[in-house]
């Protein structure tokens, strides 16, 4: 019988420190692999996080572009009437300017025409107050060469001047005057109706004429004219009620009034 070999107390101890040795480094190492995976786990959670912040941070960003997108393209809907008006209302200066320009430079000729005009037209009309509606013609002369005197100011006078002896045709006017009788004068009573009759009285009120401008003649009235006459002066100076006047006209509807107005004048 074979007898057992037993092993000397020294060696047994050396082999089960060893053991522990040996397992200690294992556990060291897993512990070590543990806590790489757990700290490559938190990088790649961390990296998974950042990705996924940056993600939204893109995705925030594109729906703000997307947002401003919209309301650049609602602005420029908005806009573009607003600037299609503002370029017509260009072109309508621009055309007004334009236009200016050429009245500007026709201005000269047109005043000149329109005095001219309203010469001829006092020249022709009924003479009643003619001295002072050629004087007033006359002083358009010396203001269209007058340097001091600015275009528009020279066009506002030419305007009034016309206003004046176009006032004449809504008047109804009564004045004591000298009527010319050859190389005598004598006083009577003036009467006139707009542009349609211009009429003498006499003192006594037994003559009276009606001025027949086609003729450039006074011409004496009837009996009953002159009742007619005598009316007209009380009604213009309201000292009757008006009423209808049976009078023979001065002149004839084609003779009231100049070829064209002033207006149309400034327009041709």
């Amino acid at each position: 019988m074979e007898k057992a070999v037993s092993c000397p107390p020294t060696l047994t101890r050396l082999g089960f420190v060893l053991l522990l040795c040996w397992l200690s480094t294992l556990a060291i190492a897993d512990t070590t692999r543990t806590q790489e995976a757990s700290k490559a786990q938190a990088e790649l959670q961390a990296r998974i996080e950042a990705a996924d912040d940056e993600t939204r941070r893109k995705l925030q960003a594109l729906r703000d572009t997307r947002t401003n997108i919209q309301r650049l393209e609602a602005y420029n809907a908005e806009l573009i009437p607003l600037l299609e008006r503002q370029a017509r209302e260009l072109d309508q200066q621009e055309e007004a300017l334009n236009s200016l320009t050429r009245t500007r430079e026709a201005l000269p000729v047109l005043m000149r025409s329109l005095v001219e005009r309203l010469e001829r037209w006092i020249e022709s009309d009924m003479p009643f107050l003619r001295k002072e509606r050629l004087a007033r013609a006359a002083s358009l002369e010396t203001l269209l060469s007058d340097p001091q005197v600015s275009p528009s100011d020279k066009l506002e006078r030419i305007l009034n001047a016309w206003r004046a002896e176009l006032d004449y045709g809504r008047e109804v006017d009564t004045w004591r005057g000298q009527l010319e009788d050859g190389d005598q004068a004598r006083d009577v009573e003036f009467l006139r109706v707009g542009r349609v009759g211009w009429y003498y009285l006499t003192p006594n009120g037994h003559a009276g004429g009606v001025w027949k401008n086609a003729s450039r003649e006074w011409v004496f009235l009837a009996e009953g004219e002159l009742k007619s006459l005598r009316n007209g002066l009380r009604i213009a100076r309201d000292q009757r009620a008006p009423e209808l006047l049976i009078l023979p006209a001065s002149l004839s509807i084609k003779d009231q009034a100049p070829t064209s107005s002033p207006a149309e004048e400034s327009r041709s």
